[in-house]
């Protein structure tokens, strides 16, 4: 039997933003990877950042928006063709600021049964389904 090819692994932080009943996703734009499938924000963690610090500066650069980090959610590791992704799920409180789509091509606040109609990428599949099932995370 052959090996498992050996992927290199991104490290990601994500964060469920929740206001008013409803959680915070963005749309990725059609020319990057998983081009036009809805997410919940983040992204890559740089050389010697912590993942909360990851988070914060991202939302920061891709909506323009400050936020407390908050307790951790979910980890999931997800293994795509070329890669795979680990992902570190927090709870984010917005701190300041009104969410701009500026590093995505759309954002939304969606209830969890909206949340059903936005095509995420595989990898969120799981926290998806605590979503609709665990009204508890709901609460702001």
């Amino acid at each position: 039997m052959k090996p498992a090819p050996r992927h290199r692994v991104i490290q990601v932080a994500a964060g469920l933003v929740f206001k008013d009943g409803r959680v915070l996703v963005t749309r990725r734009r059609p020319r990057d990877t998983l081009g036009g499938l809805w997410e919940f924000p983040g992204g890559k963690c740089e050389r010697g950042e912590t993942f909360s610090q990851a988070l914060r500066r991202e939302l920061q650069e891709e909506l323009t928006i400050d936020v407390d980090v908050g307790p951790h959610v979910d980890t999931i590791d997800h293994d795509y063709p070329d890669c795979r992704v680990h992902i570190e799920f927090y709870r984010c409180r917005l701190r300041s600021g009104e969410p701009k789509a500026i590093g995505c091509a759309a954002l939304a606040w969606v209830t969890a049964e909206e949340l059903r109609h936005y095509p995420m990428p595989p990898a969120d599949a799981r926290l998806l389904k605590r979503l609709w099932n665990d009204p508890t995370l709901w609460i702001d």
